[in-house]
């Protein structure tokens, strides 16, 4: 590509013509051409690949033109909601079974910016549900495999793995400047802390839970009332006694990150003071205010 060329004019310059899903026509950035540019960018400079994919993708967008990985999201989000995406971050605490489908979710969405938390490590009744774990990954960190995982899926993500349990000093601190909690933790104890620190964050916290094959997922706007202030931290989880199986998992964090993306995106929370509940026994969903 010439060097001699702003990055505007080498976006236009290679950029081609390609069609949504919808039918409707657009101008594309071919996906190697973003990581051409971004290199270019980092040529000569201290400054990680990811940011340089990210001010690619982001120039590209605003100027009318989408990124190739992003084509399948046009007709769901605008260019204005996808920017909104790669310019936010989000504060996840959890990397198992929630945390990890949650955390692929966000990262091949575009969410520019996540940081998570887990100090646990893989053991093998994880594998039955946990995307993160694998028969390589057991007795390894889940934010080693969560780092590699978003490396491997999306590296314009500017993701920053903590191995370590918060407790509620901790999470204060690891919530400075996100734009959104995701509460993706196991059982009960840690909640009521988290919604307390997003609450004094003044970022919403969207948050999930499952067991067996039931599960909900409500959102909690700062000071509201949400489902720890009703289960508390000191009953015993249902998870434990119920289990936690793969579809009812997965099901729980499509449903938390659809909500923690229209959320970045600037559109009105649809679970705001209310639970949605789902039976994939008896296939019901309903919704429950708190």
């Amino acid at each position: 590509m010439p060097l001699s060329l702003t990055l505007d004019e080498n976006i236009r310059a290679l950029s081609r013509p390609d069609a949504r899903s919808d039918g409707g026509q657009c101008r594309v950035l071919p996906y190697f051409a973003v990581l051409d540019l971004a290199r270019s960018l980092g040529r000569g400079k201290a400054k990680p690949r990811s940011k340089a994919m990210l001010n690619v993708e982001l120039a590209a967008l605003e100027l009318g033109i989408i990124p190739e990985r992003y084509l399948r999201n046009s007709t769901t989000y605008s260019f204005a909601e996808q920017i909104r995406m790669l310019k936010s971050r989000v504060a996840m605490v959890g990397l198992g079974g929630l945390g990890g489908h949650a955390l692929e979710i966000l990262a091949r969405s575009g969410v520019g910016s996540i940081c998570a938390a887990d100090g646990d490590e893989f053991q093998p009744s994880n594998l039955n549900r946990q995307l993160l774990c694998t028969r390589r990954s057991l007795n390894g960190y889940k934010a080693a495999a969560a780092a590699a995982r978003v490396h491997l899926i999306n590296p314009a993500v500017d993701f920053e793995p903590v191995a370590a349990f918060l407790d509620e000093g901790l999470m204060e601190r690891f919530l400075m400047g996100a734009s959104l909690a995701v509460d993706a933790l196991g059982g009960l104890r840690d909640r009521p802390a988290l919604l307390r620190q997003a609450a004094k964050a003044g970022i919403p916290l969207v948050t999930a839970a499952v067991a067996g094959q039931a599960g909900y997922v409500a959102t909690v706007l700062p000071g509201a009332k949400g489902p720890s202030d009703i289960f508390g931290a000191d009953s015993e989880a249902a998870e434990n006694t119920l289990g936690t199986p793969a579809p009812a998992v997965a099901t729980a964090a499509a449903l938390m990150t659809a909500e923690v993306l229209n959320i970045l995106c600037g559109r009105e929370p649809r679970l705001a003071g209310a639970m949605l509940v789902f039976d994939l026994e008896g296939m019901s969903f309903e919704r429950v205010s708190l």
